[in-house]
């Protein structure tokens, strides 16, 4: 039993020891071209999608329409398409540099157009840690979180004048008075 204790003790020391060790050595990958830890992904992936299905909204407050994917290009614009991208583009220099990448929305292979909007919703009010993207809530609308959710959800799908919109120059992106 003595020993059995001692190993507890030796355990409870030990490990965390070893790791503040790894940790403080500089051995650790810290740099966006280093390799990820082992069990990196999958444990932030568990995190972040137990989190998104406890706390994303299940019913979409407006409707999928022309008007709210034209005011969700605007918005995607003006504060997304920096690191997500546009239709038909190269991915931005600052996404070429971040881990994980992010991924270019407008992209045939990289949409969301599979996730529900409640769930881009969340993402996009919230950030996702330890990964470049932020959190909107205290900057944007929900309205105008809830249009580029629904845009990306309807990527695949856009009426020619919101493709229009995110291809051409910002100013062709307003949303109709």
């Amino acid at each position: 039993m003595k020993r059995f204790f001692l190993g507890m003790v030796v355990g409870i020391i030990l490990v965390p020891a070893a790791v503040i060790l790894y940790l403080t050595s500089g051995h650790a990958p810290a740099a966006t071209a280093d390799a990820p830890l082992p069990f990196e992904r999958l444990i932030a992936k568990t995190a972040l999608h137990a989190k998104i299905r406890k706390e994303m909204p299940t019913s979409v407050p407006m409707e999928a329409n022309e008007a709210a994917y034209l005011a969700g290009a605007r918005v995607y614009r003006e504060n997304c398409s920096m690191c997500h991208g546009l239709p038909g583009q190269a991915a931005p220099a600052a996404a070429k540099g971040m881990f994980p990448p992010p991924p270019q929305l407008l992209q045939k292979d990289e949409m969301v157009t599979d996730d529900p909007p409640g769930e881009t919703f969340w993402k996009a009010k919230n950030g996702i840690r330890l990964t470049g993207m932020p959190g909107f809530g205290s900057s944007l609308s929900t309205q105008q979180i809830w249009q580029v959710s629904l845009l990306l959800a309807n990527a695949d799908k856009l009426p020619p004048s919101v493709q229009q919109a995110l291809a051409s120059p910002s100013t062709a992106a307003q949303a109709p008075k």
